[in-house]
């Protein structure tokens, strides 16, 4: 066996490297955060897991459940806290993260016979991670809290590595209530103006979208904080994550998606449409990269609601953004249909609930269908009917799909509408009452 030399050890993560980190985490306030809506479980046996998109904010829901536990008495130094993406950790191997819990006995001594609180942000940059939080779940009185970036690592390596001993939560960017927060504003019943208030902040929630540092930044900034965490993600989810070795087209993919969001999508007709660009590719490489996108919790393929897998693999499939703002380095944000950017908003508004979402494709299209196998509801989303052409468009295709499953629930979502009524059995209800979940609002024919 080679010696090792200098260089070998100079990387290497070790004990005092961690106390100073655990030390400075333990000492630094935590930072002031609004709540989301999301609140994570304090007492329960599993392995809380968090995954979405990178700056949806789980780290400071990881902050948010500290305070919470500090609130309920628990001693700051019973709480460990570790970035993975701090350089001073990397590259941390599986054999050093037993330093962990030795750095922390003697760096507080007063503490070592109670209960730990662990919480482990971007835990994917550590080889084999799951196999120490296995080990730990089982042998330590400890609460387990991680986040993760990638959806494709996390649910492969918790469904093999943890064998049950976990519970999964998905962040997304703020909902439409939670942008109200950020901003707040309260809805108050029976008050005109705040009926007021409340479409126009829908309106500026469709043009900044949900993402926490976003909203929160002046406006003059957003376009830079997008078009840096664009490239973020884009380098190091999916680049570097993924090995991919055509970055051209990943990044005309990655435009293509964000660019579209709520249309129609198929993998052939794109395959064909790059290659007349003049693009090298394979159907096979597009395939895996759209796997890519949906795995970095970057977009959803939606599928028409059909009990039939092959008609489901069939027809193309509705795309949808996890937040319509990312496309602004590639798009201007005014052309960017405002419409499609609601009907996200909807579609995330019952993605964060449920997963067995469709839509019904045809000449009269609906938009969203809840249970694609047994539909429950059926959802049209329009900025506007106030035109005669697009109200009986809308209500028209409700009219089919009513037809076609009788005991489904028919929703038209609007935000500019007409005063007619809709037809018996189809409900109308303003679109920012819709998203904070007051159907109590709409009118009914």
């Amino acid at each position: 066996m080679p010696e090792a030399n200098e260089t070998d050890y100079c990387f290497r993560v070790d004990k005092e490297t961690l106390k100073y980190v655990l030390a400075q985490s333990a000492k630094r306030p935590l930072p002031p955060a609004t709540p989301r809506t999301l609140e994570l479980p304090l007492d329960t046996r599993k392995v809380v897991t968090l995954v979405g998109i990178r700056r949806s904010g789980k780290t400071y829901l990881l902050f948010e459940t500290m305070r919470r536990l500090e609130a309920q008495g628990v001693d700051r130094r019973q709480m460990l806290y570790l970035n993975f993406e701090d350089d001073r950790l990397l590259p941390i191997q599986i054999g050093e993260l037993d330093l962990i819990l030795r750095a922390h006995e003697e760096l507080y001594p007063e503490v070592a016979g109670r209960k730990k609180f662990l919480f482990f942000d971007e835990v994917q940059n550590v080889p084999s991670w799951e196999t120490y939080l296995r080990r730990l779940h089982d042998t330590e009185e400890a609460g387990l809290f991680v986040t993760g970036s990638s959806s494709h690592l996390l649910s492969r390596e918790l469904a093999t590595g943890l064998r049950g001993r976990s519970v999964s939560f998905e962040v997304f960017p703020l909902s439409f209530a939670e942008f109200l927060k950020f901003r707040g504003l309260e809805h108050e019943p029976y008050s005109r103006t705040s009926e007021s208030r409340m479409a126009a902040a829908l309106e500026e929630y469709l043009k900044t979208g949900g993402l926490p540092e976003v909203v929160l930044a002046e406006e003059s900034l957003r376009p830079r904080i997008l078009k840096e965490y664009v490239d973020l993600v884009f380098y190091r989810d999916l680049v570097e994550r993924y090995g991919v070795a055509n970055p051209q087209l990943m990044r005309r993919l990655l435009r293509h998606c964000l660019g579209h969001p709520a249309s129609l999508f198929n993998v052939h007709k794109l395959y064909q449409d790059f290659r007349s660009q003049g693009l090298a590719l394979s159907k096979d490489t597009l395939y895996n990269y759209v796997g890519y996108l949906e795995e970095s919790f970057v977009v959803f393929t939606l599928p028409v609601a059909e009990r039939s897998l092959r008609k489901q693999a069939v027809n193309s499939k509705k795309l949808h953004a996890i937040d319509w703002a990312l496309a602004y380095p590639f798009v201007a944000e005014p052309s960017i249909d405002v419409g499609k950017k609601l009907e996200t908003a909807v579609f995330l508004r019952w993605r964060r609930q449920r997963e067995d979402l469709g839509y019904l494709a045809g000449d009269r299209e609906v938009d969203l269908v809840v249970n694609r196998e047994h539909p429950e509801q059926l959802i049209n989303v329009a900025y506007s009917v106030s035109q005669s052409q697009a109200w009986e468009r809308e209500i028209a295709a409700l009219e089919d799909a009513g037809a076609r499953f009788p005991q489904a629930a028919r929703v038209l979502v609007a935000h500019e509408h007409t005063k007619r009524k809709p037809s018996a059995g189809i409900q109308m209800i303003d679109a920012w009452r819709y998203l904070l979940g007051e159907p109590q609002g709409g009118k009914k024919g």
